[in-house]
């Protein structure tokens, strides 16, 4: 099998000859992989994962690795100039960046949050709100041709966490209670948004988009960051349109959402989520011998190798007991996972742990 055969085939719930795998990972873990293999730099993985527009050394790496992981496309920005100085970005929502360094590397943490003084529905009409014009939907295949035998994941749908980002979080996490009107409004700009730019992107790219995003981030280290309640009276509908819509086209639903987002598991596999990602099981009650049972038939399982522990302070020994344990227990019945680190690997994390989570999967993970 190549590498889209396999990863299609585990979401599919189809026979594979070895678990599928994948890597999320920071720039910095990126470089210091390639210094590891030797291979020339000539790109950065962008957000944890290899995009499009990276070029063919990212690829090399993959291969290297034996990873089979998607690749993350999205049509190029077309649209009124952004503002960028100094280490400050916006976004063509307004959102402000500026890059942050830490010990080991830097992230780009929002400093800006365009609707956080925004009181009415009035002040949300009056917002420069992003058009679908603004993107090269006609590039689309030109750039999924160039990544033959990989699956192609196209687009991003998180009306959650939009609103966090258009908001602040705590402003959106009181809205649905303080404001509902108002939130209802935002969630339908974005909703509407979301539906016209991918159905642009989906009509572009017909036939070679595998997988789409439909995500959030609804989960904290031990629960929800909202309850159900608020989850089905605001943003579940946004959720199921763009899942139904997805479906229509043939597309697959990449569903990430960190932390403990158990209790909104039912309801999410209900609303038709294919792939569920990142397991990360030490945030809550995830016993995996029950989520296989219960849901492995119905949604395949991506991740899932603690990012807390075991990769960055464990021993290369503890990463293969765990991968081990993992292709066991979400790999029973040999499909239906796709196996890697359950985030962005961290630049604590040791070489050789990374190293040793793809040697003990393919070694447990050969069928």
């Amino acid at each position: 099998m190549n590498h889209r055969e396999r990863t299609m085939a585990a979401v599919r719930h189809q026979p594979v000859d070895r678990v599928p795998t994948d890597i999320w990972a920071t720039a910095e873990v990126t470089q210091k992989l390639m210094y590891y293999f030797g291979i020339t730099e000539g790109g950065i993985a962008s957000g944890g994962k290899v995009m499009a527009d990276s070029t063919d050394t990212l690829i090399e790496l993959y291969d290297r690795l034996h990873i089979d992981g998607p690749i993350y496309l999205s049509p190029p920005y077309i649209g009124p100039a952004l503002r960028k100085e100094d280490g400050y970005s916006e976004n063509e929502w307004g959102m402000g960046f500026r890059d942050q360094r830490y010990k080991g590397g830097v992230y780009s943490e929002q400093i800006y949050y365009p609707l956080a003084k925004a009181d009415t529905i009035a002040d949300l009409e009056a917002f420069r709100w992003p058009d679908p014009d603004w993107y090269d939907y006609a590039a689309i295949p030109s750039l999924a041709a160039r990544y033959d035998g990989r699956a192609i994941c196209l687009g991003y749908t998180a009306c959650f966490y939009f609103h966090n980002l258009l908001r602040g979080l705590e402003l959106s996490l009181m809205d649905p209670l303080l404001r509902p009107e108002f939130t209802h409004y935002l969630i339908q700009r974005l909703s509407d948004f979301f539906a016209e730019y991918h159905r642009r992107c989906y009509e572009a790219g017909k036939g070679s988009i595998d997988l789409t995003q439909v995500t959030d981030d609804l989960g904290s280290q031990h629960g929800l960051l909202i309850g159900p309640k608020v989850f089905d009276g605001f943003y579940r509908g946004a959720m199921q349109r763009a899942i139904d819509q997805a479906h229509s086209y043939g597309i697959l639903v990449f569903h990430h959402d960190d932390g403990d987002c158990r209790r909104l598991l039912p309801s999410l596999v209900e609303m038709g989520i294919n792939l569920l990602n990142p397991v990360q099981w030490r945030c809550g009650n995830w016993d995996l011998v029950t989520l296989k049972r219960d849901y492995g038939s119905r949604i395949c399982f991506h991740g899932a190798v603690d990012n807390q522990q075991t990769l960055p302070f464990g021993s290369p020994e503890d990463v293969r007991r765990e991968v081990r344990r993992l292709i066991e227990t979400l790999s029973g019945d040999h499909t239906g996972f796709i196996i890697g680190p359950c985030h962005n690997l961290q630049t604590i994390t040791p070489v050789e742990n990374i190293l040793a989570l793809y040697e003990a999967a393919h070694e447990y993970g050969t069928f």
